[in-house]
């Protein structure tokens, strides 16, 4: 009935009036980038990142976060058993970060995992995250409970994160496997141009230049 009516209403003369306003509160309602973060676990408020207002982020006070860093739209960052971003990580829209999961103690523990505290749940899976500096994670992609993506890293668009990520990894798939190397790929770049004063690590740079000698 309410639904007619308001069809109703939105057909008559105050449609138009009706629709702008609709269209304001959408436009009010959309995500935005929030600029400036303080770490929880230093207190130092980092100016330079920016994450978007719709991302979730479960027990906040065990986040460790850097300057610099970018988080998109919906993602979900799980920072329950302790998770560290590094300095200019990017991480993609839809991008699910977890520190904890019940797959396997949900099984085991039947109607009574509901009574029994997170601490407590036998084949519960735990495990810290750290994504290390200047990686990109892209859109899409889950980070499994106890991996550790190093620096430098490039992780494609829809991939499954589930074993550890040596630094410079590319990796792609689901499951993730390694493909290749972001020093390979910088170093294209690199041999045109010279990077010197904004690459992000002077290590890797003399590794690239060397390749390229």
């Amino acid at each position: 009935m309410l639904k007619k009516i308001g069809e109703k209403i939105y057909r008559s003369p105050l449609g138009r009036a009706l629709s702008i306003i609709a269209n304001f509160v959408a436009q009010a309602q959309k995500p935005f980038m929030v600029y400036g973060i303080s770490d929880p676990a230093t207190k130092a408020f980092h100016k330079y990142t920016r994450l978007s207002s719709t991302v979730t982020i479960i027990n906040k006070k065990r986040l460790s976060i850097q300057d610099h860093i970018w988080v998109w739209h919906y993602s979900i960052l799980d920072c329950t058993e302790g998770l560290t971003i590094g300095e200019g990580a990017q991480i993609g829209a839809y991008v699910g970060i977890f520190t904890h999961g019940s797959e396997n103690s949900i099984r085991l523990l039947g109607n009574q995992f509901v009574h029994i505290h997170n601490s407590l749940r036998k084949g519960y899976t735990r495990g810290s995250v750290k994504i290390g500096a200047y990686s990109f994670i892209g859109a899409g992609s889950m980070v499994l409970p106890g991996v550790n993506i190093g620096k430098g890293c490039l992780i494609g668009t829809g991939s499954l994160v589930t074993k550890d990520i040596p630094d410079y990894s590319i990796l792609v798939g689901s499951p993730g496997k390694i493909i290749g190397s972001t020093l390979d790929t910088d170093a294209h770049f690199i041999a045109e141009y010279n990077f010197s004063d904004t690459y992000y690590d002077k290590v890797a740079l003399a590794l690239i230049k060397e390749k390229l000698t």
